[in-house]
């Protein structure tokens, strides 16, 4: 076994030769130092794992040697050793990022624990974590092979998503491509499921359906509007589950989750379709017949999502709950920080909805523009750009303003995309629709075995269109592509986020209750 090196300064070091010993029989060469200016030469010339280091010494006090040597040495491990049990103490130098902190006198066991702790803890983690998830495979892949219902289904998707979290973190890549296989196969049962499903649900047939888009607002968000804080709704477009538990952190410091729930995204996993519904609270073909003013047909030169604040009055009235509301879109950050410096104004209504647009033109500039695929090039990057993003957003500062006050808030998306591999050949008229993961059209052509088709958009309450109309859905990470230049918009368009589709990652999606601190 390699041997470690590390120092140890402590002006009765002298004292400490069993430990000294102890410490080598388990593979630990150690230098001593009887104080701070002898330990900061060292640690200058030496080339250590960790450094011990008194807090109390005579000259340069522990601390002071602490703050030297991480002025020169961020990166090298402290373990600190003290016999004091202030809280002062303590905090100067947890806030002086030591790697932990011992109270004297302390026996050898203690110090090799936190030798452990500090210089074996990502590997430790990294082999539990890898042996954790080789036991539950199987047990996924069991459960997969049951007849689920939907809520079964988030459940799966849940574990695999906090593996897929779990397993970044341990860098494992073998172990990696072993879920990525099982979410793989997952996908295609889940796919398999929906299809079975998803037209029965719709027509209030089937069995266990789930909350679907043009059911949620009324389920979960006109609840809270009988209680008497003021109600915000947080829609980041495009925010898929994974990223969710990824900004969580940052969001918990400031709010207490009461309920996380998953809901399905209807089918086109799109903002035209699945967000006019969220605010509407109908399927678009209703949406179509009751305000034909306010519904955008595929092809036209409007925006499609022009409407949402009017069709959400008309939700409320139709709840009876037309309460005092704003509706603010955000694209651009100048945007952003205008509502949040208005926030004393917001809180004045009832209900205020945030739809914030970021991630979506994350995905949509992934695969238009060659720096955002190279800074968003595989799934744990396209969650860490979304990270980096609401550190650094108004909606932090949107997110604060809302905490410091008493308000109920609801963060959710309308769809979520999914990192595109397999093209599969469509052909179809010159009018069938863009999207890479749905076409609606007529006399369309493909390999049913690698799309869901809706042949009647009426069974799926979508607009029927000219006539003969239908709708067909890519499914699980495949994409779309004419017989036309194919290699060229595969080489383009392969390995992008897209949605639309039917995949877990589109259309199995996060609503999170919280409440202010």
């Amino acid at each position: 076994m390699e041997r470690i090196s590390i120092l140890w300064a402590d002006d009765e070091i002298d004292l400490l030769k069993p430990h000294l010993l102890f410490l080598h029989d388990k593979g630990y060469d150690v230098t001593t130092a009887t104080s701070g200016d002898e330990a900061l030469e060292l640690v200058d010339k030496n080339d250590f794992a960790v450094v011990l280091l008194d807090e109390n010494m005579p000259g340069l006090s522990g601390l002071e040697t602490l703050n030297r040597l991480k002025a020169k040495h961020q990166d090298l491990p402290v373990i600190m050793i003290t016999k004091s049990e202030e809280e002062h103490l303590m905090e100067d130098a947890i806030g002086s990022k030591i790697s932990d902190y011992l109270i004297k006198p302390v026996n050898p066991n203690q110090i090799l624990l936190s030798l452990k702790k500090t210089l074996d803890n990502k590997r430790l983690i990294s082999e539990k974590t890898t042996s954790n998830y080789q036991q539950e495979f199987r047990q996924i892949g069991i459960t997969m092979g049951d007849r689920l219902n939907w809520k079964e289904w988030a459940e799966v998707y849940k574990k695999l998503v906090y593996w897929e979290l779990e397993l970044d973190k341990s860098k494992d890549e073998s172990m990696m491509e072993i879920l990525k296989t099982q979410k793989q196969e997952a996908n295609k049962l889940f796919c398999k499921f929906m299809e079975q499903n998803y037209i029965y649900w719709l027509n209030g047939k089937g069995m266990n359906p789930p909350l679907f888009s043009h059911t949620l607002f009324k389920a979960r968000v006109a609840p809270l509007l009988d209680n008497p804080d003021p109600v915000f709704i947080l829609l980041i477009d495009n925010l898929r589950f994974d990223q969710w538990k990824i900004i969580q952190p940052i969001v918990s410091e400031y709010f207490k989750v009461d309920t996380e729930e998953l809901y399905s995204s209807i089918l086109p996993s799109v903002t035209q379709y699945a967000r006019n519904a969220f605010f509407a609270g109908l399927m678009p073909s209703e949406i179509e017949r009751r305000y034909p003013h306010y519904w955008v047909n595929e092809g036209s030169e409007e925006s499609r999502n022009d409407f949402e604040e009017p069709l959400l009055e008309e939700q409320l009235r139709r709840l009876g709950k037309p309460v005092k509301m704003s509706y603010n879109k955000i694209t651009q950050n100048q945007q952003g920080k205008k509502l949040a410096e208005n926030m004393t104004n917001l809180v004045q209504n009832k209900l205020n909805v945030i739809v914030y647009n970021f991630v979506d033109l994350l995905s949509h500039a992934r695969s238009e523009m060659e720096v955002i695929r190279e800074l968003a090039s595989d799934e744990k990057a396209y969650r860490s750009i979304t990270l980096s993003w609401l550190e650094n957003s108004p909606l932090m500062d949107i997110l604060k303003g809302i905490a410091a006050r008493k308000c109920k808030l609801v963060i959710t998306t309308d769809h979520g995309s999914i990192k595109v591999s397999l093209p599969t050949k469509i052909v179809g008229d010159k009018n069938i629709t863009s999207n890479l993961r749905y076409k609606m059209g007529r006399g369309m052509s493909f390999a049913a075995k690698e799309a869901f088709e809706i042949k009647n958009p009426v069974d799926g309450f979508l607009p029927k269109g000219v006539l003969s109309t239908s709708y067909v859905f890519a499914r699980e990470d495949k994409f779309f592509v004419y017989p036309n230049n194919f290699n060229q918009f595969v080489a383009h368009y392969k390995n992008t986020f897209q949605h639309g589709g039917l995949s877990m990652e589109e259309t199995i999606i996060p609503v999170i209750t919280l409440s202010t601190k």
